[in-house]
């Protein structure tokens, strides 16, 4: 093991950034990635990536950017007229129905999240190269809150739904749009596994240490043996706990626990209230051969079924019924350990945790297939399809789960062990 627990505070330590937990630096190949020992966080990616490498990346992305969101990616033909569906398509015919707050959600996970980590990246590369420390500390702030809202990948999933929905009423061709789309969502996706906040900020400080140690308004502290350690939420630098960060500069305060707990039981039982007429309340209208077809999410599963799509059917079980309730319940347990002072299965609490936080983008699904759903059966047609009231209350179950997974910190999982090593 490259890291051990560490019962004496030292200047060669990192703490991790879920635990708290203060581990001491050993000597570790650059090939190796280090864990901590308490909850398994990576405290250190090994194969050192060439940070210069993201500009290149995040380029390509922007390039495929305007394709992806304008070009179709799928077309159906009824009676003998061609409809397309594009992303950009799926938001604005979900505004102009009048559903404003699907179309925001939408925008929101399939267009604005990764608009602002490419520009964000440029932004970072740019503060690097003209030192400024503000500059970089936002963009590196945007891209960490960001990045776990992008839904690119649930909405190419969302597109084979629509497909296999659509295949029995009209002809469904793919267009060159898809293709655009694929290639973002990989790019984007490697992007994302390459941008760390510690990798900017040592590269910042390795190239401009000269005018770092001019600049700062900030005296470094020694760390003292008696001294408490922190991480700082910006750099992730390990220093002693003291007003700003020694690096980034950020205000270093104490967390107010109470009101974190407080807020994820708030938003917590916002999407539990709001699951149940997501459930009840038809998600979906269909008009065919003068037949008016509502769904709920049950209801649209068992039609699936009928229609032999068993896998199809599953998918959205799992994604739109099973995945919203783990959540809730998962979060609960974990509140409830915390203000109960559980002692035990701290380990199992943060898995719980980390698969929470997952899965939590998937349950999506259903309100894209809405969006592609609606652009492509437009009103006048044969087919008339329209979003039902329970899509929203399924959005906001989404949103709102999501919300609470945010504002609750894994610490607070280890708070008690924690107050018992300080003592």
């Amino acid at each position: 093991m490259s890291f051990q627990a560490s019962t004496s505070l030292k200047s060669q330590t990192r703490v991790c950034q879920h635990c708290d937990l203060a581990v001491e630096w050993l000597s570790l190949p650059e090939q190796q990635s280090a864990y901590c020992p308490r909850c398994n966080t990576q405290l250190y990616r090994g194969k050192s990536i060439n940070v210069a490498g993201n500009l290149p990346l995040a380029i390509a992305c922007a390039v495929l950017f305007y394709p992806a969101l304008f070009e179709p990616f799928l077309s159906i033909r009824l009676i003998g007229e061609w409809i397309t569906a594009s992303l950009w398509g799926g938001v604005a015919a979900l505004y102009h129905d009048g559903f404003t707050s699907l179309a925001l959600f939408v925008g929101l996970t399939t267009i604005i999240t990764p608009a602002v980590v490419l520009v964000a990246t440029f932004m970072a590369e740019w503060a690097i190269r003209y030192r400024s420390r503000r500059w970089l500390k936002r963009s590196l702030t945007a891209i960490q809150w960001f990045k776990h809202w992008m839904m690119l990948d649930v909405f190419l999933i969302s597109i084979a739904i629509s497909a296999f929905k659509l295949q029995d009423y009209s002809d469904l061709y793919f267009r060159h749009g898809l293709l655009f789309l694929a290639l973002l969502q990989i790019l984007i996706l490697l992007l994302i596994t390459r941008l760390s906040s510690r990798r900017y900020w040592e590269v910042f400080e390795t190239r401009h240490a000269d005018f770092s140690h001019e600049h700062s308004s900030v005296t470094v502290a020694e760390h003292s043996s008696e001294a408490i350690l922190v991480d700082c939420p910006h750099c992730h630098l390990t220093q002693s706990a003291h007003g700003h960060c020694e690096r980034c500069e950020s205000l270093i305060k104490p967390s107010n626990d109470y009101k974190m707990v407080r807020n994820t039981w708030g938003f917590l039982l916002i999407a539990t209230v709001a699951i149940v007429p997501a459930n009840l309340i038809p998600i979906s209208i269909l008009f065919t051969n003068g037949q008016r077809l509502e769904d709920t999410i049950l209801s649209g599963i068992a039609s699936l079924i009928e229609n032999d799509m068993p896998g199809i059917a599953a998918i959205i079980f799992i994604a739109s019924i099973i995945v919203p309730i783990f959540k809730i319940i998962g979060i609960a347990y974990i509140l409830l350990a915390i203000q109960f002072d559980r002692q035990r299965f701290h380990r199992q609490r943060m898995t719980i945790y980390f698969a929470v936080k997952w899965i939590g983008k998937w349950s999506m699904m259903d309100i894209l297939v809405i969006a592609i759903m609606l652009t492509l059966v437009d009103r006048g047609q044969i087919l008339n399809f329209t979003p039902g009231l329970g899509a929203i209350a399924f959005a906001v179950v989404v949103f709102f789960t999501m919300l609470a997974t945010e504002s609750l910190k894994p610490n607070l999982i280890w708070r008690n062990i924690n107050e018992k090593v300080n003592q």
